[in-house]
């Protein structure tokens, strides 16, 4: 027995001592393999540390080795002659995948997604403008000196001809071992919510930091088609656990002191690009940045702790979850992935009730396939860039102050052939990256200290952004007084929401409310005076404003009011609604009016926000809002809510639930 253990042993140690000598051949003599694996790992690094200022990941390097290491094991597999083309192939990509996810980040706070490329190809016009070439603004081109680096490595090692390791199936069981290993590490390294997260693609920031941008990248491509396999086969399964989410929520209609006070009324939905709640109580030298939607907030139903849930799709989701009371899907946007599903929506509600629903807006109609989404939301028309003379242009198109002029034209067309309308009218020009001062008009951010004029915010994106949101907010103002001109609000409700948050980074927010004169820059922060601009506060910043407004004294004196509530987007509709007098049962919102204490609002990377307080799921942590006692029970308990809302809705739209049920009655009225 012992001479066998002695044996088994023996061959251990004789096999572990080959696999060490031939990882060093390897090593040695596959230089470029070798190099390529270095390169893609330190460009992971550079991609962390550009986006994320995160400087040193274990669990994302381990990843991005064993990632790197699968993809050279197929360069043994294929013809001597094809390996270098194989080769370069891997460094293009990946050397691309990386500047891609820089550059997209600069933008979107985020990391891209497979559903970016088929929004690139066919968004190809923003007016003057498009997304793609704004990007490419922002040029982090460092990750270039990888092929550079590969192409003097390659002539180097062709011009000493060095031989090349022959024993392929040796090489590529080593290969496979040490991804077995590495692969183990990594696994061991990880925390047990991290394969939910992962499975579900919750929080992409995170996911490149724990899992690596190539891990990431390559799931994310799974994830785009497993949506329309899954829903070849799971259908059934998704059907049953969506029926009993609504039989144990029990969806009914609740009446309340808002019902139907807008039965019969028209509607006017401003969509607000970029606008932010924030901006409704900021001035700079004694003039208000958004005079008007200050004024129209303070005579109406203002929501002033109202987020705007969105995802990927940005201006697509906000449109999307306002009509559905749905969520932005995990994987790619409504928009483009599922345009052919079936929702129900307010707009349809309203339909059935004899109302005509349109949407204006002065950009491309294939623009987030607006086009073919709409007739799916339930719009009778779209009022887009070719229904307008564009005359006036700011940044990607037409300017608001035309587009409102000529919008209200076509309103008051409409409301000669329709008894009842509801309308949705997108601005644009409130659009990043907020460069067209000239146009905006006067605004002056500058700060004056004892007599003398301080730069301030001239000149940052942040104080661009507050001319442009003055400009913008002008042509709300516009919008009101041409209305009114025309004798449309007396039966009019108007409603304006922010579509989502302008992603001003930290720093600019930061040099705002920490201004030091001296240097024109941010106090530093170790000053007493220094203000702590951090996460949370940057999460919280990013609120969007909702107001309800009508002209009606009876409205303003009996039901105008703040309403501090924490509200979404998903919330927005059934409010709404009935106020109008429809209800949506499938709605995952709720109408803010029968909230009596708490409540819960979901968003995409799993992070959540209520009353009481805002948990971050990247950081496992949260930050309490009020000053309440809060156990562990709390924050799970809505962290689990938070993550079957949008299991829920994933599975309503991946599997087109609604198209499954459509034969029932999607509202009822009282």
């Amino acid at each position: 027995m012992k001479q066998k253990l002695l044996t088994m042993m023996s061959k251990v140690k004789k096999k572990l001592s080959n696999f060490i000598i031939l990882t060093k051949e390897i090593i040695l003599r596959e230089k470029l393999p070798i190099l390529y694996i270095i390169g893609t790992t330190i460009n992971g690094i550079l991609l962390r540390i550009l986006t994320l200022k995160e400087f040193f990941s274990f669990s994302a390097l381990i990843a991005d080795i064993t990632v790197s290491l699968f993809f050279v094991s197929f360069y043994y597999l294929i013809k001597p002659k094809y390996r270098k083309v194989y080769l370069w192939f891997l460094i293009v990509l990946t050397t691309i995948l990386c500047i891609a996810n820089v550059v997209y980040y600069s933008y979107y706070d985020s990391f891209i997604s497979v559903t970016f490329i088929s929004f690139a190809l066919t968004n190809t016009e923003t007016g003057g403008s498009n997304v793609l070439g704004d990007l490419l603004k922002v040029r982090y081109f460092v990750m270039l000196w990888f092929p550079i680096f590969m192409a003097i490595a390659q002539h180097k090692i062709k011009k000493a001809d060095r031989p090349i390791l022959k024993r392929e199936k040796r090489v590529i069981k080593t290969i496979y071992l040490w991804i077995l290993l590495l692969g183990s590490v990594f696994l061991f390294s990880l925390k047990p919510i991290d394969y939910s997260r992962f499975y579900n693609q919750w929080n992409r920031e995170y996911l490149v930091s724990r899992f690596g941008v190539y891990l990431y990248q390559a799931n994310d491509v799974i994830k785009s088609i497993e949506p329309r396999m899954a829903s070849l086969f799971g259908a059934d399964k998704a059907t049953k656990k969506v029926n009993d989410f609504y039989t144990e929520r029990n969806n009914t209609e609740i009446k309340n002191e808002y019902s139907d006070i807008f039965k019969g009324k028209n509607v006017i939905a401003v969509h607000a690009e970029s606008m932010q709640n924030i901006n409704l109580s900021l001035s700079f030298n004694g003039v208000d940045v958004a005079p008007n939607l200050k004024r129209l907030s303070s005579e109406g139903l203002y929501f002033s702790n109202f987020y705007s849930q969105v995802s990927f799709g940005t201006s697509s989701d906000t449109e999307f979850t306002y009509a559905t009371s749905l969520l932005p899907v995990s994987s790619g946007t409504v928009f483009i992935n599922y345009s052919d599903g079936t929702y129900n929506t307010i707009y349809k509600a309203l339909k059935e009730k004899g109302y005509y629903t349109f949407s204006m807006h002065a950009n491309t109609g294939d623009f987030w396939n607006r086009n073919i989404m709409y007739k799916a939301l339930g719009y009778d028309d779209f009022y887009e860039k070719s229904s307008y003379n564009i005359d006036e242009q700011i940044g990607f198109g037409l300017s608001d102050r035309s587009f409102i002029t000529q919008s209200v034209e076509k309103i008051k067309k409409i409301a000669s052939e329709h008894e009842n309308f509801y309308g949705t009218i997108i601005t644009l020009s409130n659009h990043t990256p907020f460069d067209e001062i000239e146009s905006y008009g006067e605004y002056d951010v500058s700060k004056t200290i004892d007599g003398v004029k301080y730069d301030y915010l001239e000149g940052t994106k942040l104080g661009n952004y507050m001319k442009s949101v003055h400009y913008a907010d002008q042509q709300i103002g516009l919008l009101i007084e041409l209305l009114d001109k025309e004798g449309l609000l007396d039966n009019t409700v108007v409603v304006i929401y922010g579509d989502h948050d302008a992603r001003i980074s930290k720093s600019e927010w930061n040099l705002m409310y920490n201004y030091n004169p001296e240097t024109n820059s941010a106090l530093s922060e170790d000053d007493p005076n220094y203000k702590n601009i951090d996460y949370y506060w940057y999460e919280q910043n990013r609120k969007v404003p909702f107001i309800i407004w009508s002209k009606d004294e009876n409205f303003k004196n009996n039901y105008a009011k703040e309403v501090t509530t924490v509200m979404g987007m998903y919330d927005a509709s059934p409010t709404l609604g009935n106020m109008l007098g429809v209800y949506n049962k499938y709605a995952l919102g709720t109408d803010i009016f029968n909230v009596k204490d708490d409540h819960l609002v979901p968003f995409s990377n799993g992070n959540y926000v209520t009353n009481y307080v805002y948990y971050s799921d990247s950081k496992g942590e949260y930050k309490a809002l009020k000053d309440v006692p809060l156990d562990e029970n709390y924050i799970n308990d809505n962290k689990e809510k938070s993550e079957q809302l949008l299991d829920i809705s994933d599975d309503i739209i991946i599997y087109n639930y609604m198209k499954r049920i459509e034969s029932n009655d999607e509202y009822m009225e009282e």
